[in-house]
């Protein structure tokens, strides 16, 4: 495995540029609940590493996704996260038509009679499927199935049957987000308060399981079975299950040194515990943040070198290092 990864990945635009290509235009994106596509015509929009994207349900329940990006002259078809289209997704810019499954029905001041091919001005197709009740996005037709990037994820560990409400937060962080998942990974938080730092590597009866593209606590063999779980999703998302809270944390690229971290808290009706593992959690992002912002500026000084192979290996980091430089086919030579 990749032990360590030179300076540049974490500071240069252009590197940015191609991971925005070959890891975030390639892999399975989460991108919402199913059940915010309850009714034909609702749709989710999101910008994902740069990349616009809606989802919409048609009128058979369906799922269709695209770049939202009107074929005319680039306008959005939508301009709010979340919403509701009657029957056709309408560009904002110049009113061009398109039905729920990306075929041009309309152009104002364009006659689209039955001698013109319109075939080729449909909307740009992107993969949709949705697992356990969450919805991915992938930009690469020829992706494999979402169930394959899963791998034996258990579907039951994150059932939302009771959890109907949620709380969402947002947090920008000055860094590139290679740093803040690299961090989450070599000392993720469980816990009473979800804010011990414990071993990515020893945790009692607990271990982690690692697979081609998920991260995951196996506690098997631990009596806290029910009570804590947490699995990592290559390559930016995780979930914690902590007393019937799922916290759901995606880490969105904004920049070659920004990041969002996007939280999704869904609990019970009138949980109390929620309330708590929320603020506990918000506290561990602050300083993660601060940590991740501070890690950022000394790269950027040029005067940090990475310590040596199998000084103070790290199994989770290097598996991440290591899914970097398959992407990128760059191998153990960068």
């Amino acid at each position: 495995m990749a032990s360590v990864l030179p300076l540049h990945p974490y500071v240069d635009a252009e590197r940015y540029q191609e991971e925005r290509r070959a890891i975030f235009a390639r892999s399975w994106q989460f991108f919402g609940l199913s059940a915010d596509l309850s009714r034909p015509g609702d749709y989710l929009a999101e910008t994902l590493a740069g990349f616009p994207l809606v989802v919409v349900r048609d009128a058979q329940g369906t799922l269709h996704g695209f770049h939202n990006v009107c074929r005319h002259r680039g306008g959005p078809l939508v301009s709010e996260a979340k919403g509701r289209c009657d029957k056709e997704l309408v560009c904002r810019v110049h009113d061009w038509r398109f039905s729920f499954d990306g075929r041009l029905l309309a152009a104002p001041g364009i006659d689209l009679g039955r001698d013109m091919d319109v075939s080729g001005l449909g909307l740009y197709p992107i993969r949709v499927e949705s697992w356990a009740g969450f919805l991915f996005v992938n930009l690469d037709k020829d992706a494999a199935p979402l169930a394959d990037a899963l791998g034996d994820l258990s579907r039951d560990s994150w059932t939302l049957a009771d959890r109907t409400a949620r709380l969402r937060h947002s947090h920008p962080v000055a860094c590139n987000w290679k740093i803040y998942a690299e961090n989450h990974l070599s000392g993720y938080r469980i816990g009473g308060e979800f804010s011990t730092k414990t071993s990515s590597l020893d945790r009692g009866a607990s271990q982690i399981k690692m697979s081609d593209g998920v991260l995951s606590d196996d506690a098997s063999g631990s009596k806290t079975t029910e009570e804590h779980h947490w699995a990592y999703i290559w390559p930016n998302l995780s979930f914690t299950l902590y007393r019937g809270v799922l916290l759901i944390e995606a880490i969105r690229p904004t920049g070659h040194e920004r990041t969002e971290i996007d939280h999704i808290f869904l609990h019970a009706p009138e949980d109390p515990t929620v309330d708590a593992a929320m603020v506990a959690s918000e506290d561990v992002t602050h300083d993660n943040a601060w940590a991740c912002e501070k890690i950022q500026k000394n790269f950027a000084a040029g005067v940090f070198q990475p310590a040596p192979p199998g000084l103070a290996p790290d199994l989770p980091s290097d598996w991440f290092r290591d899914r970097i430089h398959k992407s990128l086919s760059l191998g153990q030579s960068l």
